[in-house]
């Protein structure tokens, strides 16, 4: 459905930790930072990639937006624990099961360090 995500960063070394070291929780490979000094992440045929506002100015979260990361519960709380660890900030309830009334998915929510709003989800099977 969609071809890449991209998140803005003010300072791409400290992403680089943060999403290299989320990217490894869930079976991914740290990320590769082009001449452009964006950094780029592929997992399973999606693409994720942070980089410096093109504009010039400061990065700013998407205040109500969230990016979602498909993996196993097992990664998910790996992932989780990854991102506490490297300056995210865990929020919403700790990672577990949650009812959305469309089926039962195993959940956990961080903010990264620029204020992005990021999801690990496994959808549990009925």
């Amino acid at each position: 459905m969609f071809s890449h995500v991209m998140v803005g960063s003010n300072d791409i070394a400290r992403s680089k930790t943060f999403y290299d070291a989320l990217f490894v929780a869930m079976g991914g490979r740290a990320g590769m930072q082009d001449p452009k000094n964006r950094l780029i992440y592929m997992k399973d045929g999606s693409v994720f990639m942070v980089s410096p506002p093109i504009d010039g100015q400061p990065a700013c979260h998407a205040n109500g937006g969230t990016i979602g990361f498909a993996m196993t519960p097992e990664q998910a709380d790996a992932w989780h624990a990854a991102g506490v660890a490297n300056g995210g900030t865990a929020i919403e309830d700790a990672p577990g099961i949650r009812n959305a009334g469309f089926g039962d998915m195993y959940l956990a929510y961080l903010r990264d360090p620029d204020g992005n709003k990021l999801c690990a989800l496994h959808r549990v099977p009925a």
